[in-house]
């Protein structure tokens, strides 16, 4: 059976003070900066969010009435959840960095949450229209699983706060629209 066509609109959450700051994320809000960058986005389309909080109050600026979807949570990133990448150990970063099975912080390696994002991505099998808040991770690792492209992949992608991915779904193979 040939799955409808699809489109998937992911867009990356609005600037957080972590980002600025250069740490791994916690369950932060939108810095003022952030709130200021998500304006009103008007769609009949289904709205999903990750569940914390920085993707929830994106979908709520944006004017998104959106259910919170637990496949969508960014990368866990562990025993550094806070930490500014300068007090990181080197060896463990560059693991990280280099070895996509890696998970020197204990939480996700970027296989994993492909692998996850891809599931999430394979599921949405009936639904013809979807908007997502999510994290730079997950759309990173959603454009690989378009594309087909490998995890070591995934750090050459760079997602900006706020921008708009659009996926499309034809004949059971995902696209990227640029």
């Amino acid at each position: 059976m040939t799955r409808p066509d699809a489109r998937l609109t992911l867009i990356s959450h609005a600037m957080t003070d972590a980002m600025s700051a250069g740490r791994f994320p916690v369950d932060e809000p939108l810095s003022e900066i952030g709130r200021r960058q998500a304006g009103a986005l008007h769609t009949d389309d289904r709205a999903l969010a990750g569940p914390e909080r920085r993707t929830r109050e994106t979908a709520e600026l944006l004017g998104l009435r959106a259910t919170a979807e637990p496949r969508l949570a960014d990368l866990d990133c562990g025993q550094w959840r806070g930490e500014e990448l300068q007090n990181i150990p080197q060896a463990g970063l560059r693991d990280w960095l280099t070895d996509p099975a890696a998970a020197p912080h204990g939480g996700e390696s970027i296989v994993e949450l492909i692998e996850r994002v891809a599931g999430w991505m394979n599921q949405l099998h009936d639904v013809v229209r979807t908007v997502a808040v999510t994290h730079p991770a997950v759309v990173r690792a959603a454009v690989l699983v378009a594309l087909d492209a490998p995890p070591k992949s995934f750090w050459r992608i760079d997602v900006a706060p706020v921008s708009h991915t659009v996926l499309h779904r034809r004949g059971g193979a995902w696209t990227l629209r640029i």
